[in-house]
């Protein structure tokens, strides 16, 4: 999906949906500048949007107050449009690095894009990545903009032509899609909640120190190969990548205990396997030996895990429902 497939103009009730995401290379050096591969996969959230007496989200009428996106959604979309009542269902877990945030804040801004006329893709991942930036106060546009496009995606790395370009305050990134090889993943939930501002802080100090520079480097390079390696449908060497890649995760201090048994379990019948998102809690991710998929699922289950055997979800956000 590209910009020439934008989000149609539709009217209230409309529901969009949307799909989570995993990052494979990159997450934290493409905070600063640096390429990062992510994928679409195919856990999903919906949203509906109707008009209400009163703008609740699932029943809660405090939630455009209390809820971040929701409220940087409305002041930055919906700025003196009518009441809403919005209801939202979803099978990505919340905080736990597989973009739940991403797949609701893009499935809203559909929905209230349609309802205003129509957007196009690229304005949407702006729209979806200043919203999640307001609600979190730190981040860079790999998740909105996978959920938006869907498949495979690259950032800051060279190849097809560029989706779209999303700017910050001081740094820009440039979206591409990458070919999809057709392989099967398994992510899984370790049961501890991430905060993506917290990880990203952290990450910051730790390479504000003298060897910071040469370990931000080495994530750009393991981004730059993964990306390649992906490309040229190079599975053992996307596993090796994704090992080396949960070394430097574990050398700037955003792995835990958990996600480290989880990779554990994982390994022996897997290609390779790192956590996934901002880290220190979240998921991981496993690239399996062909037809060892459910042989992992399962040793990651009784490792004390939440597995799902995923493919990458070609579609990114659309509207599913319009009257």
């Amino acid at each position: 999906m590209t910009e020439d497939d934008p989000i149609a103009s539709g009217s209230l009730p409309v529901a969009a949906r949307s799909p989570a995401k995993c990052i494979l290379f990159g997450e934290h050096a493409v905070v600063r500048g640096g390429p990062e591969l992510v994928a679409a996969i195919d856990l999903h959230t919906q949203v509906g949007v109707a008009r209400g007496p009163s703008t609740h989200l699932n029943g809660d009428p405090d939630a455009s107050r209390t809820n971040a996106y929701l409220r940087e959604a409305l002041a930055r979309h919906w700025e003196g449009g009518e009441s809403l009542a919005i209801r939202s269902t979803s099978r990505i877990p919340k905080a736990s690095g597989l973009g739940s945030s991403a797949a609701f804040t893009a499935s809203l801004l559909a929905a209230l894009g349609s309802a205003r006329g129509g957007v196009g893709r690229a304005d949407l991942a702006a729209r979806a990545y200043q919203t999640e930036r307001g609600a979190q106060g730190v981040g860079s546009p790999g998740d909105t903009s996978a959920v938006v496009a869907g498949g495979y995606i690259s950032i800051n790395a060279e190849g097809s032509e560029a989706l779209w370009s999303v700017a910050g305050e001081d740094t820009a990134w440039t979206v591409r899609r990458v070919s999809d090889p057709g392989w099967i993943w398994v992510v899984a939930y370790s049961g501890i909640p991430r905060s993506t501002a917290e990880a990203v802080r952290a990450v910051g100090r730790r390479l504000a120190e003298p060897d910071g520079p040469k370990l931000l480097e080495r994530f750009r390079q393991v981004a730059l190969e993964g990306i390649g390696a992906v490309t040229r449908e190079d599975r053992d060497r996307t596993g090796a990548l994704l090992t080396e890649n949960q070394a430097l995760l574990r050398e700037v201090g955003v792995s835990h205990p958990r996600l480290e048994a989880l990779i554990d379990a994982a390994i022996p019948t897997s290609l390779g396997a790192k956590l996934t998102g901002a880290g220190a809690g979240g998921s991981i991710v496993a690239l399996p030996r062909p037809g060892r998929e459910l042989e992992t699922a399962r040793r990651i289950a009784s490792a004390g895990g939440l597995p799902f055997v995923v493919r990458v979800e070609p579609r990114g956000v659309r509207i599913v429902e319009s009257r």
